[in-house]
């Protein structure tokens, strides 16, 4: 561990700057965009559309390919739900936006457009935020209050002990699923609420009539594996089986001193405070991915990122790994020494691609990019994430590669064009392309290298200016690519004096 950490400070040393001499061509770049408490999603409808196009729009500069919009925060919706009321912090009472439209679906839309993911975020347990919170009439605690539990000064959950309570949140979970084209769904941190001191969670009753002699603890985790067991296998014997399943967990699974199989940390603990095992999710394959939040500086005494990035790289993961980063965090605090370098950024990613394991990072929050906080923006956009990437392909869902893609100019124009493959609703359907460009005097491409990657697109055309050859290759519904079909040759017709 020791020699690790000296070889990235050196690394770092070395780089000065911190550039980056190749991005990699397969990474996650995810942005979270929470809905929760921020006053921006009041606006009038026609404002908020162009404000989340604007975000959209910045976070692609900065080379992010996934969002993970946030559309349940509190037992609630930012689409129309049959099931929950339309979210408190997108209108008043329940009530449908006016003039209406659907969040949901415009952020599908304007993701997909640019050849970006979208993950609907949701948040399991949650019901209020405060004792003092009104839920709209058309709430399900109205109809069945034994449901509920109130903790930690009045604030409302699911009773996760409750096996209604799992078939509810699964229906919530397929609903999204059946109705929308997202590309995963995501939970983050809170299961069971993190603890209050002096006050333990107030599952008595259901407890006693489900516990089964089970030691507590043990039961509420068990609670928790078969809500995420509920919802991987209802997705996976879905219509769409390739909508991919993801947690971001706190960024401890258990302290060394509790568990050998820990980390060399001193901190709050997922398992025991939580009852999340993450680890177990994965061993199952009940979950596409892992996005543990390491949120903490690189040194930090009790949570080193460098002593949590390197344990979650090793601890045996058979799906995916991306980290979670503070983007605030990360450009507050200077690289270690020798370094000179004024933020953590360069380290944190290097570390997380030095990783044989880790398949790219998640950024919380985005709006902090957008906002260019400490020049983060403009650094990803011409350094770490200058390129453009694909989100790594999720090899165990089919092994079925597209057939190639043969471009074209339309008519002698500077209109690229290529044919879309049928469609049959399957795993194997191409969703999305990818555009490669090679100088004339170079004509072959290689799409190994990112820098030949001009676009991601989920259109059929894009327009041209540059002479040259341009290849268009395939993504199917799990990200996997076909080989490079026949180019179209571009070169600009001559004016005639």
């Amino acid at each position: 561990m020791i020699k690790r950490i000296l070889m990235s400070i050196a690394l770092v040393s070395i780089i000065g700057s911190g550039l980056f001499a190749t991005n990699p061509k397969r990474e996650f770049r995810g942005a979270w965009m929470h809905t929760i408490f921020q006053e921006q999603y009041k606006k009038p409808t026609a404002e908020l559309q162009a404000y989340l196009v604007d975000q959209l729009d910045k976070l692609q500069a900065a080379g992010v390919n996934a969002i993970l919009f946030q559309v349940r925060p509190s037992a609630d919706a930012f689409y129309p739900s049959d099931l929950e009321p339309w979210s408190r912090f997108l209108t008043q009472d329940g009530k449908a936006p006016s003039p209406y439209w659907d969040p949901l679906q415009f952020m599908i839309d304007e993701a997909h457009q640019r050849g970006m993911e979208l993950h609907a975020w949701l948040n399991p347990y949650r019901v209020t935020t405060s004792k003092n919170e009104k839920l709209a009439p058309s709430h399900i605690f109205h109809k069945e209050p034994w449901r509920f539990v109130d903790y930690a000064d009045g604030k409302k959950y699911f009773d996760p002990g409750i096996p209604e309570n799992r078939d509810f949140i699964t229906s919530v979970v397929m609903d999204i699923v059946n109705r929308y084209d997202v590309d995963g769904i995501h939970f983050d941190d809170y299961f069971y609420p993190y603890p209050v001191e002096g006050k333990d969670f107030p599952d008595d009753a259901s407890y006693a009539k489900y516990g089964k002699g089970m030691k507590r603890d043990d039961w509420r985790r068990q609670n928790v594996d078969l809500l995420i067991k509920d919802i991987h296998t209802a997705i996976s014997g879905s219509k769409k089986p390739w909508v991919r399943f993801g947690v971001s967990p706190f960024g401890i699974w258990r302290n060394k001193a509790s568990d050998p199989r820990g980390s060399d940390t001193n901190g709050l603990q997922n398992y025991d405070a939580l009852y999340a095992d993450v680890l177990l999710w994965d061993k199952e394959g009940w979950v596409d991915y892992t996005l543990p939040q390491l949120y903490w500086e690189l040194e930090h005494p009790r949570a080193s990122t460098l002593v949590l990035n390197d344990w979650w790289n090793n601890v045996g993961l058979k799906h995916h790994l991306y980290i979670g980063q503070d983007t605030h965090n990360i450009m507050k605090h200077a690289d270690l020494a020798p370094s000179t370098n004024p933020t953590q950024l360069d380290h944190k990613i290097r570390i997380s691609r030095e990783a044989e394991n880790i398949q790219g990072n998640c950024w919380w929050p985005g709006y902090v990019i957008t906002g260019n906080f400490n020049g983060i923006a403009d650094s990803l956009a011409t350094n770490q994430q200058s390129t453009i990437a694909l989100v790594p392909e999720y090899t165990w869902m089919t092994s079925t590669k597209p057939s190639p893609v043969h471009a074209r100019m339309a008519n002698g124009s500077n209109m690229l064009e290529w044919d879309i493959p049928a469609r049959d609703g399957s795993i194997n359907d191409v969703n999305r392309f990818v555009v490669y460009y090679a100088p004339l005097q170079v004509r072959n491409v290689d799409m190994n290298n990112p820098e030949n990657i001009i676009a991601v697109t989920e259109s059929n055309s894009m327009i041209v200016t540059k002479p040259g050859f341009y290849y268009v290759t395939a993504l199917n519904r799990t990200n996997k690519e076909s080989d490079l079909g026949k180019p179209a040759h571009f070169a600009p017709r001559k004016k005639r004096k």
